[in-house]
């Protein structure tokens, strides 16, 4: 078959890496890809947001098959126009899509369905927000409402920070992603990555993972998409992995199905597991980055027969087998991220820095110039290992990483910490 990936981050090559394995596929595109994602298919240089054209496009190539993978296509609704051409693909609707596009939507869900998240808040103007603010004091997370690329969730170390945050957001840092501000209780506890398939009444989990969403080493600095992860991940264990399906995801897509809107394709469940139990953080309605590059590392099974039971109602009769091994990924991203970066810089010896038969490079912000690998900015590159344990996948990302020569990007230095600690200890 013929199979269409959209998108161009890290995500999306991992994805794209692994459905090029699958004794399904005829060929493979990628839309519009990046400079590495031409290793596993055809790049065509369509945008995300061009509805039209990969309507067209899906047309001429005779595509049988669509995996979305980043949330502003879905929360725009391409999978309804995806449907509405008789093309089929793996993703959520626009009104599924609102799980991740409008956290006040799922607030209020859990609200209404008794799903175990953070006490909150949601305003539309300022001036209620910054007294609800002081009313509530420090710590709190202040978080733009809809989508903004993973950098809408301001923790605030001072009271002058969180006044702020709210005056930034509703000034239109966020554009219209801020038009409203959900304010919520500060948990506590370690957070976790939980992913599931789901075909609008069946969940089928996936492996477990954690990133590292803040910049700096030690989990310090802003927050920013995800500076790296590993799978599996220990805290997670099977008894508590039972308990998040039983009283976090199954009702989540219970009350979705009432709703009339059943969630299909991938539900990514942020965990905060508290001393009260696991807690709802946020939902995304997508694969996570860089927690899909981990997991398509692990994976033992074909992924795209698994995808396609997702939107077929399926997924009761689908098993997916993984790799023992642990896999982590390190991030390097242009220096300045999440701030202000320089696009354009050349990356060079990333044959040499991949020759490890346990280590794949997935490209994030690249671009193509002849034979030079450019930064495109932001987060450019997953240099993705598997090893025995944490401690030994961690070396062998990072001694990957090391034989990369690229001066402008940098990356974090402790990726597993937790992990490690908790495996040392054990020993």
């Amino acid at each position: 078959m013929n199979v269409l990936v959209i998108g161009s981050g890290g995500r999306e090559h991992a994805l794209a890496w692994a459905i090029s394995k699958s004794p399904l596929l005829t060929k493979l595109y990628c839309a519009p890809g990046n400079g590495g994602m031409e290793k596993v298919g055809d790049c065509v240089p369509l945008k995300v947001m061009d509805f039209d054209g990969i309507i067209a496009f899906c047309k001429e190539k005779g595509i049988d098959f669509v995996v979305v993978g980043p949330e502003d296509p879905l929360a725009g609704g391409l999978v309804d126009r995806l449907e509405e051409e008789d093309i089929k693909s793996f993703g959520p609707s626009k009104a599924a899509a609102q799980l991740e596009a409008s956290k006040g939507y799922t607030k209020d869900l859990c609200a209404e369905f008794g799903i175990p998240t953070a006490a909150f808040a949601r305003f539309e103007a300022l001036e209620p927000a910054r007294a609800y603010l002081k009313e509530q004091g420090l710590p709190i997370v202040i978080k733009a409402d809809g989508l903004a690329a993973g950098k809408g969730v301001i923790i605030p170390e001072t009271m002058g920070e969180a006044e702020e945050a709210l005056e930034e957001i509703f000034g239109g840092k966020f554009g219209a992603a801020g038009a409203q501000v959900v304010i919520e209780e500060f948990m506590t506890g370690e957070e976790a990555s939980f992913f599931v398939l789901a075909d609008g009444e069946v969940a089928l989990p996936l492996a477990t993972a954690q990133d590292h969403k803040r910049v700096g080493d030690g989990d310090t600095g802003p927050n920013t998409g995800g500076m790296g992860a590993y799978s599996p991940a220990a805290i997670m264990t099977s008894e508590l992995c039972e308990q998040v399906m039983r009283e976090i995801v199954q009702p989540t897509l219970d009350a979705m199905a009432k709703r009339g809107t059943p969630f299909k394709g991938v539900l990514f469940a942020g965990l905060m597991l508290t001393s009260e139990g696991p807690k709802l953080v946020e939902y995304n309605a997508r694969f996570g980055d860089p927690e899909t590059q981990v997991l398509m590392l692990r994976l033992k099974s074909d992924i795209l027969p698994a995808l396609i039971a997702a939107h077929d109602g399926t997924l009761g009769g689908v098993s997916l087998d993984w790799h023992e091994d642990v896999a982590l990924t390190v991030v390097m991203a242009a220096k300045g991220y999440p701030g202000a970066y320089e696009k354009g810089t050349e990356i060079k010896n990333l044959e040499a820095a991949g020759a490890d038969e346990t280590v794949e490079i997935f490209h994030a912000g690249t671009a193509t110039d002849g034979a030079r690998i450019l930064s495109a900015g932001g987060r450019v590159l997953n240099v993705t290992a598997r090893g025995k344990s944490v401690a030994e996948a961690q070396a062998r990302a990072y001694a990957a990483a090391d034989k990369i020569d690229w001066p402008n990007g940098f990356c974090r230095r402790d990726i597993g910490w937790r992990a490690i600690e908790r495996e040392t200890a054990s020993t």
